[in-house]
């Protein structure tokens, strides 16, 4: 008799702290209240990152919401790197945003991160300053990690580039910071950006300003074509 008295007693406690348990999750697990958003940001506004937040969390309550998702989707917002939720008492979640930096700009709709992983800029403005740079799908990476072995060359030639593509077929054309355009082609580059530094160095740099392009998918020596001059092949080589 003791020992079933011992286990109806057990039983009862379980279902006291069941039903205290149910109880106090649904006490606890309210409507979000308050979204508090942290962080150091130099492009996005803490009022832009409200306004693509306030959607996420409008049906949400504070115990129930799945942060890992919440993270999940708030990595879609553009110019976001990285997202760290956690629940504040009583009733908060509290965002640490980590915002995109911009390295470069990318086929015209976005930016390349110094990963060379694209995002897109919109609904802000592209920052000033930042090189163009153009490639197939996919070839951000390939195209940024180029355009930085290419910068210390031309810094030797007190030049600065403000424009690289990468062609569908593998050629590179790149524009320099004085306007003008040069055919890089797709094989021997090192021997074909020797060949350019000897010409410039030697006479073209006296008469930059004057240069549309430079073509050096010759085997031997440089082409070059002036302003008002006819537009240059679009050979690969």
């Amino acid at each position: 008799m003791k020992k079933r008295n011992a286990w109806l007693g057990l039983i009862l406690l379980a279902l006291l702290l069941g039903a205290g348990g149910r109880a106090l999750w649904l006490w606890l697990d309210k409507p979000i209240e308050r979204v508090s958003i942290r962080g150091e940001w130099e492009y996005v506004s803490a009022d832009y990152l409200r306004t693509q937040l306030a959607p996420l969390v409008q049906e949400a309550t504070w115990l129930s919401a799945d942060l890992g998702e919440l993270r999940r989707r708030a990595l879609k917002i553009g110019w976001l790197d990285e997202v760290r939720i956690s629940r504040e008492w009583p009733n908060a979640l509290v965002f640490e945003l980590v915002e995109q930096t911009p390295v470069a700009r990318w086929n015209d709709d976005f930016l390349l991160n110094p990963k060379g992983e694209s995002f897109a800029f919109a609904p802000l403005g592209v920052p000033q300053g930042l090189p163009d740079l153009a490639g197939p799908t996919g070839s951000g990476e390939e195209v940024l990690t180029y355009y930085r072995r290419l910068t210390p060359h031309f810094q030797g030639l007190s030049l600065s580039l403000s424009q690289l593509r990468l062609e569908p077929r593998g050629a590179w054309r790149l524009q320099l910071s004085n306007g003008a355009w040069v055919m890089l082609g797709r094989r021997q580059h090192e021997i074909r950006l020797a060949r350019l530094s000897a010409s410039w160095q030697r006479e073209l740099a006296q008469v930059g300003e004057h240069i549309r392009y430079i073509d050096l998918r010759y085997p031997n020596g440089v082409a070059v074509a002036w302003h008002g001059e006819s537009d240059f092949s679009e050979e690969d080589e």
